[in-house]
């Protein structure tokens, strides 16, 4: 009896041993400030069990010709594009045309508004048509767009100065457009001439992330659904390709994708960085605090978050002028781009910096000086730094 205790005590030791020795071996899991996937907290199990069928649609479900791919498409995934949930890479960027003011895309009937430059086995690309304006999107994260999907009309307005009456030289305005008509906005909504108040999309075009999803598996996937019917190649109405189901799960995964955490913000030069994006006034655009409103999601109702923007649109000057618009846009005007998660953008762009619209900057520093329009007096203010100062003010964007 001895014996077998000692043995089985032997065994008990050798297991402890081994745990731990093969524990040291185990990699630490990231901080929760240095991802952007994740849900939100205080999600239910069952929210959480929604949540988890929605993250292996948007990245586990590649589709192909037998589930509805095509036959024209930009990308077989909805993954492909936003890698953890991050920010897009230009190889994956996606082509638009064929609109350069607010009475609409005049390209419609030849394949407008996207480009669909990959084709299944049988069928041609499409071209972008002689005449049509064009522009390179890159994809932008997902992180936290479920809380700007909250933020009030009136909280929006409240930001907007279309005259400059405050004399900043930022004159924000919303982009004002139609929504689809499976959309209904909610009672109180601001409403301009039958079109509402949106903010999805390089220019803010969409108006939630329903229409933002649907469109998406519409038009960078072929796919049809009864929110989306229209096939992109025969321009005709089919049957859904994709349930209501599906897209609905993928909906509230992104809505419930947690906001990106900022990095250390107690660092003397972080502090130090904030300062001077501030006193640059940086702030005038990008607002460091906006809050929530009601939420069919009690977690996201009435909570304060600090994404850096302010959801208007604001003119960028010529050099940022593409030609083609949406909505009630300009063509000089792009939405302020939120820049929490900005320090982690090159984890899903191959570990460096594609920003702007298309990617083009390769760098803050660059991303910074490509900034125009309304934005001059914070660029001269920028390039009037010292070299310590413009070095804290990244710091601190890397943070973010």
């Amino acid at each position: 009896m001895k014996k077998n205790k000692l043995s089985i005590s032997l065994l008990l030791a050798f297991w402890m041993i081994l745990v731990l020795a093969c524990s040291k071996f185990e990699p630490d899991a990231p901080a929760e400030e240095d991802t952007l996937d994740g849900p939100v907290a205080g999600l239910s199990g069952e929210q959480h069990q929604q949540f988890l069928a929605g993250d292996r649609a948007f990245n586990d479900e590649v589709f192909t010709a037998e589930n509805g791919l095509g036959p024209v498409f930009v990308a077989a995934s909805c993954g492909s594009c936003h890698a953890g949930d991050g920010k897009g890479h230009p190889f994956v960027a996606l082509t638009r045309f064929g609109q350069v003011d607010s009475t609409g895309n005049k390209f419609l009937d030849k394949g407008g508004p996207q480009l669909q430059h990959k084709a299944l086995p049988g069928y041609e690309p499409e071209q972008i048509p002689a005449g049509a304006t064009s522009t390179r999107l890159v994809a932008p994260m997902n992180s936290g767009m479920g809380y700007l999907e909250l933020v009030s009309d009136a909280d929006i307005l409240s930001m907007s100065d279309p005259t400059d009456a405050n004399g900043d030289g930022i004159s924000g305005v919303p982009n004002w457009n139609k929504v689809p008509a499976y959309i209904t906005p909610p009672a109180g909504s601001a409403i301009q001439n039958g079109k509402y108040i949106c903010r999805f999309g390089k220019k803010g075009s969409a108006y939630n992330l329903l229409q933002q999803t649907a469109g998406a598996y519409n038009q960078d996937m072929g796919i049809t659904s009864t929110y989306e019917p229209k096939d992109v190649f025969s321009g005709e109405d089919l049957d859904p390709e994709v349930s209501n189901q599906t897209v609905q799960m993928v909906v509230f995964y992104l809505r419930t994708l947690k906001a990106p955490k900022q990095r250390n913000p107690q660092d003397v030069t972080v502090a130090a960085g904030k300062q001077v994006f501030l006193n640059a006034g940086c702030a005038s655009c990008h607002k460091e605090q906006l809050k929530t409103g009601s939420s069919t999601i009690p977690q996201l109702a009435g909570v304060t978050i600090y994404p850096y923007t302010d959801l208007l649109l604001h003119d960028m000057g010529p050099g940022l002028d593409d030609g083609y618009t949406e909505g009630s846009a300009t063509t000089a005007e792009w939405k302020t781009p939120p820049l929490w998660g900005l320090g982690l953008v090159p984890a899903s762009q191959g570990g460096q910096y594609f920003l702007l619209h298309d990617g083009r900057a390769k760098s803050i520093e660059e991303a910074i000086e490509w900034h125009g329009g309304e934005a001059t007096g914070s660029v001269t203010k920028y390039k009037q730094l010292s070299g310590a100062d413009k070095q804290a003010l990244v710091t601190f964007l890397k943070s973010l």
